[in-house]
């Protein structure tokens, strides 16, 4: 019998993008049993162009959004999925059997609680940008388990709700994803999973178009909401190693790639490095002693402070 499938994703004016997000979509040799698109009380057509293709949408206030928390959500709304897919609505499916590929892990690897796919870089992405989807998103498809902790470092627990699919039985047997979490719901679960007897595969040949050319103000707050997500759940460090290996080996691996396409901008790359370095240290490290209103400064989900 073949699992059943359900896609959820997460909405908020999507914009122009959207309509391709649709079309993509709906080329699928492997089309969801089940659509659900939660979203955040667009004030564009995302919702009504999303239910002329299927979906059912669920509209909730844009403060009731928690990565985590809606996520959560829309697997509780679709109990009868065996398979959880979750998209976002900026990752659009590179190939028509990109979801075919990606849920078939399921079926070939028994003990795979969570599989994602290889994301390449939108056409005209930056070369900071296409460098960062190639780091993480090499060509090789990977099985891990937990013993790959002592190989892979923190990166064993790596995996994208961008384009990801999850085994029902796996996820509600590790409590679903977390909502008191600020950013990194994905991470969280797949630790949770790996300590818990379950892999966690990536299908390279499962792909999409996701990436982003983030300005400096927003490195700095991403990097400092990860901070705060590590801080927040220390256990995933202890349990797999500390960030900074990771993180030299991007940063030598990026400054090499610009060196050969772009050196002009490796100033910019490592002015961006030091800012993530700062956000993430000032979020894991002194987060207990900032005021609330210096965390909403630093935040990029500032409205996760609103209740501190």
């Amino acid at each position: 019998m073949t699992a059943s499938l359900g896609l959820v994703v997460p909405t908020l004016n999507a914009g122009s993008g959207w309509t391709a997000w649709l079309d993509a979509l709906d080329r699928q040799t492997r089309r969801p049993d089940l659509l659900l698109a939660i979203d955040s009380s667009s004030g564009d057509q995302t919702a009504q162009l999303a239910r002329e293709r299927g979906f059912q949408v669920r509209v909730i206030p844009r403060s009731a959004f928690n990565h985590g928390g809606t996520r959560q959500l829309g697997v509780n709304l679709m109990p009868e999925a065996d398979i959880v897919l979750f998209l976002t609505q900026d990752a659009v499916l590179a190939d028509a059997d990109a979801i075919e590929r990606l849920v078939a892990v399921f079926a070939a690897e028994p003990k795979a609680g969570a599989a994602y796919g290889r994301q390449l870089p939108h056409a005209g992405a930056g070369p900071i940008g296409a460098h960062a989807r190639g780091f993480n998103y090499p060509a090789q498809s990977q099985l891990r388990s937990l013993e790959d902790r002592h190989r892979y470092g923190i990166k064993t627990a790596f995996i994208s709700n961008s384009f990801a699919a999850y085994r029902r039985e796996a996820l509600i047997g590790v409590g679903g994803f977390p909502s008191d979490t600020i950013m990194n719901e994905d991470t969280f679960v797949a630790g949770r999973l790996l300590l818990s007897g379950w892999n966690i595969a990536y299908c390279a040949e499962a792909r999409v178009h996701h990436s982003h050319d983030y300005d400096f103000a927003t490195e700095f707050r991403r990097y400092f909401d990860i901070g705060v997500f590590h801080a927040e759940s220390p256990w995933l460090l202890r349990t797999f190693g500390p960030v900074q290996g990771e993180g030299r080996r991007f940063v030598l691996s990026e400054l090499a790639y610009l060196a050969r396409r772009a050196p002009w901008l490796i100033p910019s790359a490592l002015l961006r490095s030091a800012l993530k370095w700062a956000g993430f240290r000032l979020g894991v490290s002194f987060l207990q002693y900032l005021p609330v209103a210096v965390k909403r400064l630093c935040s990029l989900y500032r409205s996760d402070w609103s209740a501190a």
